[in-house]
This record gives C-alpha cells, sequence and structure tokens, in this order.
C-alpha cells in the first residue's frame, strides 16, 4: 500500500504545485513549489499519522506492536522533512531579494510584516521552531510529547496553505482589487465538517477494517522464531 501511495503523493503536489507556480501572481510565480510542496506532503503526512496512531495506540493497548521505535523513526523522517520544508522559505524570501523585482519583494515584506504578518509569524513557529525538539531523543521517544509536537505541525500546514493563498492575493498588482479576507460561518463550517468527514471515515475504517497489518504482524513473531531455531 505504501508502495503505491507513494507515487500517488509525489505525482499529485507536484501537479498540484506546477498550478501556483505557472501563475503570474508574486509567492506563487516559484520553481521551489514542486519539492517544497512533496515534502511538505511527507512531513504534514507523518504527523497526522502520529496524531492518529498514538491515541489509538494507548486506548487499544497496542504498545507491543507500535513500539516506541516506530514513533523514534517516525518522527526522524519529520525531522528532515521539516528542514527540508523550513530551506523553502528562507530560499522563497532569499530569491524574492535576489531577483530584483518589486513585486516579489514587496510580497514578502507584506507576508511577513503586512496585515497578515502574524500569521506568518505563527507559521514559522509552528513549521519551523517547535519541530526543532525533535532533536531531542527524549522528546522523540515519548508519546505525549511527540503527539503535541505533531498537532503543531498540522496546525502549520494548514496556516501555510492559508499562507500562500490569501497574502499573495489579498495585495495583488492592482491597489484596486486590495482587500482583506475574513473567514465566513460558512468558511468556519466546511473546515470543521471535512475535519468531521475525515474522522468518521477513519473510525469506519477502524471498526471494518484490521488496523494493524496481520501479514505484516506475523513477520514480526516469526523472527523471533527464526533466531532462536538452532
Amino acid at each position: 500500500m505504501a508502495g503505491l501511495a507513494t507515487p500517488l503523493v509525489l505525482s499529485v503536489h507536484s501537479v498540484v504545485s506546477f498550478d501556483f507556480a505557472v501563475a503570474i501572481v508574486p509567492g506563487w510565480h516559484s520553481t521551489i513549489f514542486p519539492p517544497y510542496f512533496v515534502a511538505g506532503a511527507i512531513y504534514s503526512g507523518f504527523a497526522m499519522a502520529l496524531n492518529i496512531i498514538i491515541p489509538v495506540r494507548k486506548i487499544y493497548h497496542l504498545e507491543h506492536l507500535i513500539t516506541d521505535r516506530y514513533l523514534n523513526n517516525m518522527a526522524n523522517i519529520m525531522l528532515v522533512t521539516g528542514m527540508i520544508v523550513a530551506y523553502g522559505y528562507f530560499i522563497e524570501a532569499f530569491m524574492a531579494w535576489y531577483s530584483g523585482d518589486i513585486f516579489e519583494i514587496y510580497m514578502m515584506s507584506n507576508r511577513a510584516f503586512g496585515p497578515y504578518g502574524w500569521v506568518f509569524w505563527l507559521l514559522m513557529l509552528c513549521n519551523v521552531l517547535v519541530p526543532q525538539a525533535l532533536w531531542s531523543a527524549r522528546i522523540r521517544r515519548n508519546p505525549i510529547l511527540l503527539f503535541t509536537v505533531a498537532l503543531f505541525i498540522n496546525a502549520g500546514m494548514w496556516i501555510e496553505r492559508f499562507v500562500i493563498v490569501i497574502t499573495s492575493l489579498n495585495r495583488d498588482y492592482s491597489p484596486s482589487m486590495w482587500a482583506m479576507f475574513y473567514p465566513t460561518k460558512w468558511d468556519w463550517m466546511t473546515l470543521f465538517g471535512s475535519v468531521g468527514l475525515f474522522l468518521t471515515l477513519q473510525f469506519l475504517f477502524m471498526k471494518f477494517l484490521p488496523m494493524i497489518s496481520i501479514s505484516e504482524t506475523r513477520e514480526l513473531v516469526a523472527e523471533p522464531e527464526k533466531a532462536t531455531t538452532p
């Protein structure tokens, strides 16, 4: 299943990033987007997996199957992809300055210090600063702390989409088009409704399908037996 999902992640997020990159809107017209989006997808994907696995592991007493070693390995992957995402943020700001394009420079300064500046710095907190805690092996092996870091990452990746879309459109080339975006009740209902739909499907999956791969579990059980066989 993972082998099938990997090319799907690469293809889907590459195509989505190309949709942004071919636009002439400042903040979207960037060749860094394809690898940046793919790394972000892996980053948030592992964070979401941890946010699901850790409570399920505790509630259903699966600690003997989903061990701390697995959590540590997932945290290591999040740390690596998080550094790639942080590099993407840095290179995006650097290229805006290095290009000398007044529109790109204004977009970056508006993103960091404009009316949505607090959202940008909240993004930096969630996606860059908080994940640095994963350098600590104690945090990587502590389910509660790891769950908290993963929550920050998921929140940060949602905020990133907000920053990319809203701060690039609220002040475009023409000042007559400048406007502030304020989410309505329908926006919030769509957001929380999509979260509710995801959780519903997740619970249905857990009820009707095995949460742990039986074939892989049999392999894990067989390994100690092979080791003890003369």
